[in-house]
């Protein structure tokens, strides 16, 4: 099985935010639209031999970017295939865990992911921290971005440490996943999750020829159970960042979990 840990559909408002300039650049618009279609999304998916892909909502201080009405029409139209992602409006920590608690309760959300940059945050704020509770309470995991950011906001709060080391400290019980491998700063992720039995990463956004040494020794070692592949389609096609995959050296076991074995877990998707 292969698992998506990081996809999201597209809106109007998400596409053609300015923040995403660079990211229309780089992919010459081509991914950047607002039209990507459920069926576009599970041809992509099949492409790539995915089963099942985590798509998340996007809320940012000015507003929801992609909703979790909209989020959960989208996973009603992949049915099977395509798993919701909560998102939150840090602004107002007690209405955002309500509406946590509806995505997961409701609307069947697996997880919850928070992008610091999106807020200019970073995750040991103190409007995170009723969300962690409750991620807690509802059994699902928190999913966050770590390393640099591509959009055009500033890439400190995604610094693994002192930031994410802090929430792991304080949330022993909290399962994370950080997204986009934590270029520059891999090495930190790294000693985080050797350091924490509950902290993970996912690949989104990289494409496994851009996979940080580093990271493919820990993923072929002591790291088997920790790493998540994830694309962050539609920005890259699952296809694409699986392309050379075989070069990763990862033998049998290390393989599975890194593919759809350590989502199954994290996620509980059975």
């Amino acid at each position: 099985m292969i698992i998506d840990a990081w996809m999201q559909p597209t809106t109007e408002r998400f596409a053609r935010h300015e923040m995403l300039a660079t990211l229309r650049r780089w992919t010459r618009e081509a991914t950047m639209r607002p039209e990507i279609t459920p069926d576009m999304t599970i041809a992509a998916m099949d492409a790539a031999g995915v089963q099942i892909g985590l798509a998340s909502a996007w809320c940012g201080p000015e507003g929801w970017l992609i909703s979790h009405d909209e989020l959960a029409a989208f996973v009603r139209a992949c049915p099977g295939r395509v798993v919701g992602v909560a998102s939150a409006n840090l602004d107002k920590p007690m209405e955002a865990v309500r509406e946590l608690r509806r995505a997961v309760k409701q609307l069947g959300f697996r997880a919850l992911r928070v992008v610091p940059w999106l807020w200019k945050l970073p995750p040991n704020d103190r409007r995170y921290y009723p969300l962690y509770a409750e991620c807690i309470e509802l059994g699902i995991p928190f999913c966050t971005q770590v390393g640099h950011t591509g959009p055009l906001r500033p890439s400190e709060v995604g610094r693994p440490i002192p930031y994410l080391d802090e929430v792991a400290l304080d949330f022993p019980e909290l399962v994370i996943v950080g997204g986009h491998i934590g270029y520059p700063w891999t090495q930190e992720i790294i000693a985080l999750m050797t350091k924490y039995q509950n902290v993970h990463i996912d690949t989104s956004a990289y494409t496994v020829r851009r996979y940080p040494p580093e990271l493919v020794q820990y993923m072929r070692g002591h790291g088997r159970r920790k790493v998540l592949f994830g694309s962050n389609y539609p920005m890259i096609a699952p296809a694409k960042a699986l392309e050379d995959l075989d070069s990763l050296g990862l033998d049998a076991e290390a393989r599975a979990l890194f593919l759809g074995g350590n989502a199954a877990r994290v996620f509980n998707l059975g």
